[in-house]
């Protein structure tokens, strides 16, 4: 009766975690479902599905997840496995480690960008592939 088990990443599609405007969270946040922040995170991000960062929004910090759309303020190491878009009124700061980018135009992006064809096979926060994956 009592009983609940963690829900799969497929049972949680379509629900969005949500920081609003005007909230500073101070730590870090690990979340299997998608987000969206508009408010301030001062820490780390991990998410196995996607995080917007709202026109609002600012992150300081790392953040690791599956696809990422910012439109606020980003400064630290952002390892995105499949896309990441950059709209045009987003200012990007730090690492960028992606699958795929998308820059619109009219964005600040002042980062290194690597893009890796299988980001998911990354070693956790090293950004280095593993032995075997080594391209001959």
């Amino acid at each position: 009766m009592f009983d609940k088990n963690p829900k799969s990443y497929t049972d949680l599609l379509g629900k969005t975690n949500r920081i609003v405007e005007g909230t500073i969270i101070k730590g870090d946040i690990i979340s299997q479902a998608d987000f969206r922040l508009d408010g301030e995170l001062i820490g780390n991000f991990q998410s196995k599905g996607k995080i917007v960062i709202g026109p609002a929004g600012k992150v300081i910090g790392d953040i690791i997840c599956r696809n990422a759309d910012i439109e606020g303020k980003f400064d630290g190491k952002i390892e995105v496995m499949e896309i990441l878009n950059v709209k045009a009124k987003a200012k990007i700061y730090g690492e960028v480690i992606v699958g795929k980018l998308s820059v619109e135009p009219g964005a600040e992006f002042s980062a290194s960008c690597t893009m890796k064809a299988n980001v998911k096979n990354l070693n956790p926060g090293d950004g280095k592939q593993r032995p075997e994956e080594k391209i001959a």
